[in-house]
């Protein structure tokens, strides 16, 4: 059992391994035909032909990879109180394999007297040490209970 993390106990420059996400062709497919049915991520034969050379995930597909990692590598843990703004690069494709995520604390500010703004940069790469989605978000999360907090400057 992890005990709850609070803003003032997340370290800036912590570096969190998030773990493993085994995607597979199938999975990409049906993600896609539901969400995002562009022929590149539903159609086996035209993606074949077309500029990737084989189905590859969605965007959003890949972002809720990596959402799925972090709540379970990190926010779960954390006093969250919801995410403020997320941002997401793909500087390159996601394929069926295997996927490691990681995530380094940029910035704790105390914002309020029970709240912080937390800042996190996210990066999730394939089986071929490639970079394929880098994500900045910014998350309220709940300051430590207890007696007040002095005033903010």
């Amino acid at each position: 059992m992890v005990d709850t993390r609070y803003a003032e106990d997340l370290a800036v420059g912590s570096v969190l391994d998030l773990g493993t996400y085994r995607v597979g062709v199938e999975e990409i497919i049906e993600f896609a035909q539901q969400w995002d049915p562009q022929v590149f991520h539903i159609d086996q034969v035209a993606a074949q032909a077309g500029f990737f050379g084989d189905v590859i995930a969605s965007g959003v597909h890949s972002v809720a990879i990596f959402q799925r990692l972090s709540v379970l590598g990190a926010y779960r843990h954390w006093a969250v109180i919801a995410g403020r703004r997320v941002v997401a690069e793909f500087p390159a494709p996601v394929r069926s394999g295997l996927l490691t995520a990681s995530l380094i604390i940029e910035r704790v500010e105390l914002t309020k007297p029970d709240r912080g703004l937390v800042v996190t940069r996210g990066r999730l790469v394939d089986e071929r040490d490639v970079t394929v989605l880098e994500t900045t978000v910014e998350a309220l999360v709940r300051r430590r209970p207890g007696p007040p907090h002095p005033p903010l400057r």
